[in-house]
């Protein structure tokens, strides 16, 4: 199973994300994850992944890209992946797409998370106690980057044939039921 994860902040991709990547026993591929351990060592990307991180920026293309194809790459010898956070923007999804395309492991299916903007509000306040990135200066700012960059993703994998639309507001197990109706149907 290969399938990337869409959706604003505090839509639950994360947590779906590691619930269908259990299902189908891919590795779940978190963007944020990755970018937050660069920080934790302190590494010289991790300095310069935290000023983005800080501000709610997206992270340049090609330094996105240089962290997460390689494990991208890596995991299709398990089976597939489940990709939460990557790609963020067209230009991205397309050098994802012909990097993937050059080793034959295009993505399967594309689950965006529609959630309604009072329900993502309340999410994003709920987690910013423990999280820099969702302050609720820093949360608002996120949201604004999704709808301008992240947005146009939808009419890019529309017009591919595999954005499936999932109402994520309802409880989590729900939502987790909703999208292993559509996978199951693609896997099988």
């Amino acid at each position: 199973m290969r399938v990337i994860m869409l959706g604003p902040p505090g839509s639950g991709k994360g947590t779906q994300g590691e619930r269908i990547a259990s299902r189908y026993g891919v590795p779940h591929i978190s963007s944020g994850e990755l970018f937050r351990d660069e920080v934790t060592r302190q590494t010289e990307t991790g300095k310069t992944l935290q000023r983005y991180l800080d501000a709610g920026d997206l992270v340049p293309d090609d330094l996105v890209l240089s962290l997460v194809m390689d494990r991208v790459i890596a995991a299709q010898a398990e089976g597939g992946w489940v990709l939460d956070g990557f790609p963020r923007t067209v230009p991205q999804a397309e050098a994802a797409a012909k990097a993937a395309a050059d080793v034959g492991m295009s993505a399967q299916a594309v689950v965006y998370l529609e959630v309604p903007p009072e329900v993502l509000a309340d999410r994003l306040a709920d987690r910013g106690e423990g999280r820099a990135d969702d302050s609720a200066q820093v949360a608002r700012h996120r949201l604004e980057v999704f709808t301008e960059y992240t947005r146009p993703l939808l009419d890019y994998y529309t017009k591919r044939g595999i954005l499936v639309r999932i109402d994520a507001s309802p409880p989590v197990d729900a939502v987790s039921e909703a999208i292993f109706a559509v996978l199951d149907r693609i896997d099988g």
